[in-house]
């Protein structure tokens, strides 16, 4: 009885895919005659157990014919497709409601590594983190405190969330960084030391806020601005007078470049206790610490002329809520004065004390970082 089942189908399946030259176009003229023909595969294959291979049976029939005998591999997968078209439907196949699925990240083709702590070496200089106790003797807005030193009277409703500078959309630098005080420079770990070329300064523009307005540079170029970075040590081989050196210098490059729209001076600062001695200023960043900065922003007090204090003391606010953000000690309060610090020169006119002579290098280079970040940020948006 088994041996007239098998000769009948052997004899319609080879009829069957007489026509046929390949494995897949066999099973596709079986396909065309219709559910006897599948029907009759299927009960070959099902009717005798095993997952992995064909039993002896339907082996048997494969073998009468040449083109499903090249195949077999081909009749295997079909066996194995019917097995899941006779599985349960799944979630979100007709008649069933997909289960809400949370999103999922996609898999890295390789086991993310985590990040390298940082590690910076001690200075052995004091640590302090200045923040304001109270509101008192500041203008407050939001978490932006401001110190005015000025002969200016203004309050927090200047702070509007707008300010005037726009980065240009033309070709050309964006932003400019100087250095009217170069040579300034900080306290290094035992083994780093620089040759001084006055206290706390050196011409090894390696190691002073030439290094730092690199790092600041080299941030800002990273989020897709266009910069420009000076680093004539307008403080040396005099002091006396840097202001109107550096004034120069803004000048020529506003002058090279009309796309620039933000100017940025950057300093450190120098503070020490009531007995003189030196400490540096810190705010805990990823483990270590980063030094706390400060802006410094000069108006038409003095009687220069200073058409846009305003505009430069919205710009410096709206930054230093951007840091206080994620760093809420990272900024010391803004200090408005009447010197104009040449920030008559654009709307967008700052001043930075990145730290003080106290700090490290890396605590600067550091603060460098977050204030570039927070720079391109406010002024991406703008």
């Amino acid at each position: 009885m088994l041996a007239a089942a098998l000769a009948g189908s052997v004899l319609y399946l080879v009829a069957a895919t007489a026509g046929s030259s390949t494995a897949r176009g066999a099973l596709e003229a079986l396909g065309r005659q219709g559910d006897l023909a599948l029907g009759l595969l299927r009960c070959q294959l099902g009717d005798f157990g095993g997952g992995g291979a064909l039993p002896a049976s339907v082996s048997l029939v494969i073998g009468q014919s040449p083109v499903l005998l090249s195949g077999q591999e081909a009749v295997l997968e079909l066996r194995r497709s019917e097995e899941r078209d006779d599985s349960p439907p799944a979630a979100g196949e007709a008649g069933v409601e997909p289960e809400p699925q949370e999103p999922t990240a996609p898999i890295p083709e390789e086991p993310a590594q985590p990040e390298t702590p940082l590690v910076f070496a001690d200075n052995g200089v004091a640590a302090r983190t200045l923040v304001p106790s109270s509101p008192d003797g500041y203008l407050v807005s939001g978490d932006v405190y401001v110190n005015n030193r000025s002969d200016h009277d203004f309050d927090a409703s200047i702070f509007d969330g707008t300010f005037a500078a726009r980065l240009s959309q033309e070709d050309g630098p964006q932003v400019l960084i100087v250095h009217t005080h170069g040579s300034e420079a900080y306290t290094m770990p035992a083994g780093q030391e620089y040759v001084p070329s006055g206290e706390c300064r050196t011409t090894d523009c390696a190691l002073n806020v030439v290094r730092v307005g690199d790092e600041i540079a080299k941030t800002l170029e990273e989020a897709g601005l266009k910069v420009v970075h000076d680093a004539t040590l307008h403080d040396y081989p005099e002091y006396s007078g840097a202001y109107g050196r550096s004034l120069e210098t803004v000048e020529k490059y506003m002058e090279q470049y009309p796309t620039i729209s933000l100017v940025l001076d950057v300093h450190r600062d120098a503070i020490s206790d009531g007995n003189g001695g030196m400490y540096k200023v810190v705010s805990g960043v990823a483990g270590v610490n980063a030094a706390q900065m400060s802006f410094v922003i000069g108006t038409d007090g003095g009687g220069l002329e200073h058409p846009h204090w305003q505009e430069n003391l919205k710009l410096a606010a709206a930054i230093q809520q951007n840091l206080a953000d994620s760093y809420p000690t990272l900024m010391r309060p803004i200090t408005v004065r009447n010197s104009r610090y040449n920030q008559h020169t654009t709307p967008g006119s700052l001043l930075v004390e990145m730290g003080a002579a106290g700090n490290s290098l890396d605590e600067a280079l550091l603060s460098a970082r977050l204030l570039g970040k927070a720079i391109a940020e406010v002024m991406g948006e703008a």
